[in-house]
């Protein structure tokens, strides 16, 4: 199967039955240009996706695990033999630069990969008995399934659900982002190619509130999988507590990154600089409060404003581009409201702090010694905004890292074993990253505590939020 480029012609093909609907316009983050105008799903058509996801449960359950695992390893196979057409489409769409987009439908091929050979070694456990009786502890799918992902990793958040779901025998109802409609529809399409039945996976886009609330409002639905902020996150939890449905949820984050005096400092910047500004901040462990010890601090400070001034901003698609645009109109506004905040508060900025180009962007911005009071070191930016303050010892930048209610990421960069290993211990986040910011992986739990969420995506412990435990005992 091959893939048309040409968004407008790539959606328009999809929906051609949706003439007359309430439509979404898709819009191009590098041009602010309307490029298509995506149909809108109805309550009858939400209602129609819960009877199909319910009619194939059974069968899709009762496959064998190799059948299963043989039609994941399709999935995996053709997401990367269109890695290229399909990272296209992801950045008209969200601006990321296509390299980092190609780069996300390889993630997303790795998650399908790995649960297909992960299901494989679901073991369950026999329990000790006296002889002439059993007991064992079997694992079950849950259901059916409702994921609610965003659109700053439209294709990979969306791939980390829907691939453990369905290894472990789950039907699926995804709402991805109406802003990236072409590139998750491109998942459908490889599910498709898969060989996997209809009414196992199904895509659903239409008015957030109107769709979680009537997915969540049925007792169709067991467990529900939701990626985004956190005043959302809390209104899901309200909502699925009526059917008491299961819940996994990723909510935001402020990650904090300390910086010991120890460390060379050149190879530290130069690994922090460009992970700042990837998909242009827009990423839910994005590192952006920087807890420099005093000691190197302001060559630091120096350091990073030299590097970040030099990043090369632009359109996606340009192969020399190394951040793209915002992903909408809505968020070159609030990173704004949030530089000047600090600015006036009387906070240094060291690079940036303006908009720039025809599309959404803003410049990757710099900002020292902002006080604890400003609206950026409380409030997650999700934008290309780094915030730096000294701290003086371990206690203190301990203090300084934990003060706020979030708990997603956490990073640090020392070369002693020791400290390396009390920040492991008692940064309060659901992922610490050491001297590397490699925190997320097919095989590894990805998840947060605090008001950052609950539950993991990835890993074996993804595979177990879509599934419930069954003991049999025989005598």
């Amino acid at each position: 199967m091959t893939y048309q480029t040409d968004l407008k012609l790539f959606i328009d093909g999809a929906w051609r039955a949706g003439e007359g609907r309430d439509c979404h316009a898709v819009v191009n983050p590098a041009t602010a240009a309307t490029i298509a105008e995506l149909p809108l799903a109805t309550e009858a058509d939400l209602d129609e996706a819960l009877a199909a996801a319910h009619k194939a449960f059974p069968g899709w359950r009762d496959t064998p695990v190799e059948q299963r695992s043989a039609m994941l390893r399709k999935v995996g196979k053709h997401l990367k033999e269109n890695a290229k057409e399909i990272g296209a489409l992801l950045t008209q769409e969200q601006g990321k630069p296509v390299k980092e987009a190609v780069g996300e439908v390889y993630g997303a091929a790795s998650m399908f990969d790995w649960y297909a050979e992960e299901i494989k070694r679901d073991y369950g456990r026999t329990l000790v008995r006296p002889v002439g009786q059993r007991s064992i502890v079997q694992h079950q799918a849950v259901g059916v399934v409702a994921t609610f992902t965003p659109w700053n990793f439209p294709i990979y958040l969306l791939a980390k659900k829907v691939a453990a779901a369905l290894a472990a025998g789950c039907t699926v109802i995804s709402k991805p982002p109406e802003e990236t409609p072409a590139c998750t529809l491109a998942v459908a399409k490889a599910v498709e190619a898969a060989g996997i039945p209809q009414g196992v996976f199904q895509l659903v886009h239409g008015v957030p509130d109107m769709v979680s609330r009537h997915l969540i409002g049925s007792a169709i639905v067991r467990k529900v999988s939701f990626t985004g902020s956190v005043p959302v996150g809390k209104h899901l939890m309200k909502l699925a507590s009526e059917n008491l449905q299961r819940l996994t949820l990723e909510l935001g984050g402020h990650a904090p990154v300390l910086v010991f005096d120890d460390v060379d400092l050149d190879k530290t910047l130069d690994m922090l600089v460009p992970q700042k500004f990837r998909n242009a901040g827009q990423v839910c462990v994005s590192p952006t409060r920087f807890t420099v010890h005093e000691k190197i601090y302001d060559d630091f400070v120096k350091g990073f404003a030299e590097r970040t001034a030099k990043v090369q901003m632009g359109d996606g698609m340009n192969d020399d581009t190394q951040m793209g645009p915002l992903a909408n109109a809505r968020r070159p506004e609030a990173i704004e409201k949030l530089v000047e905040d600090a600015r006036s508060k009387g906070a240094k900025i060291l690079a940036g702090g303006e908009r720039g180009g025809n599309g959404f962007f803003y410049k990757p911005t710099l900002i020292a010694d902002a006080s604890l009071d400003t609206d950026i070191m409380n409030q997650e930016p999700f934008g290309p905004v780094a915030v730096a303050r000294p701290f003086s010892d371990l206690d203190d930048a301990l203090e300084q890292a934990n003060r706020l209610p979030f708990g997603l990421a956490a990073f640090a960069f020392t070369n002693d074993l020791k400290t390396a290993n009390i920040l492991g211990d008692r940064l309060e986040a659901g992922m610490v990253g050491i001297n590397s910011f490699a925190i997320s992986a097919a095989d590894a739990p990805f998840g947060g505590v605090k008001d950052s969420g609950f539950g993991s995506e990835g890993g074996k412990e993804g595979l177990r939020t879509y599934q419930v435990a069954k003991a049999i005992h025989m005598g």
